[in-house]
């Protein structure tokens, strides 16, 4: 009892918890996006012009929900300017952010632009950039850069050697750079971390067939067939095995 009481006057008496009016507003727009996307897109751009930087990452979260990648990277790319005006630590993530809006609009060049700031920041965890660096890669694969997706790779790989995608564009990479030994066993890691996924099977198809084992590669197309039948992977499966055309 004494010593709870020397501890308490030691501490002083605990001061209210204060609740920021931004950061609340924020968390209400984040779940609009959940139930109502274009409600919260209104609600972002009310909230725009003295909202600062809850309200563009609030807006770019709702362009996301909507698929309006374009609108989206623009607003990511605006709330990271911001950010790293105001050197708020998010910074790294909303330009990672931004770089994937625009990648999935179809912009690889200005998505490995937004990916360049990102990884130029020095507070990326190895993970977050082990990420940052596997998504460079797509868009560096996207505009031809073969040579700087394979270094985004392999830094991938190593950054983040538990993510089987790494792996599966690392071996998917080597094919097309016709480098077997390099395919088989990336794609033979990608498969050992996600046994179960259709895309890492139909790859592993792939790369069978290129290296001449006919019966493995539809072994592996089957797989990838039978595990998802109705998605992308699923279909060229079924397309591969019926003497489709070879991948690219």
């Amino acid at each position: 009892m004494i010593l709870s009481l020397f501890l308490a006057l030691q501490v002083g008496p605990v001061a209210p918890v204060t609740v920021d009016p931004a950061q609340k507003r924020f968390e209400a727009c984040a779940a609009l996006v959940k139930s109502d996307p274009a409600k919260a897109v209104a609600e972002a751009e009310a909230w725009r012009n003295g909202g600062g930087l809850p309200a563009k990452m609030c807006l770019g979260l709702a362009y996301s929900a909507q698929e309006r990648w374009g609108p989206a990277a623009i607003a990511f790319e605006q709330a990271a300017k911001e950010a790293g005006i105001q050197r708020d630590g998010r910074a790294a993530n909303l330009w990672v952010q931004a770089g994937n809006a625009a990648l999935a609009g179809d912009d690889p060049a200005m998505a490995r632009n937004h990916f360049d700031r990102a990884l130029a920041l020095p507070v990326l965890s190895d993970e977050m950039r082990g990420e940052t660096h596997l998504d460079r890669a797509r868009a560096d694969v996207a505009i031809g850069n073969l040579g700087d997706a394979r270094a985004d790779l392999d830094r991938a790989v190593k950054l983040v050697p538990g993510d089987p995608m790494a792996w599966l564009l690392s071996a998917t990479l080597a094919r097309r750079q016709n480098d077997l030994p390099r395919a088989t066993r990336d794609i033979n890691e990608a498969a050992r971390l996600a046994p179960q996924e259709a895309p890492v099977a139909f790859e592993q198809g792939n790369i069978a067939q290129l290296a001449g084992r006919t019966d493995e590669a539809k072994a592996a197309w089957t797989r990838a067939a039978t595990l998802a039948p109705e998605s992308d992977a699923g279909q060229a499966a079924i397309l591969a095995l019926k003497g489709g055309a070879p991948q690219p």
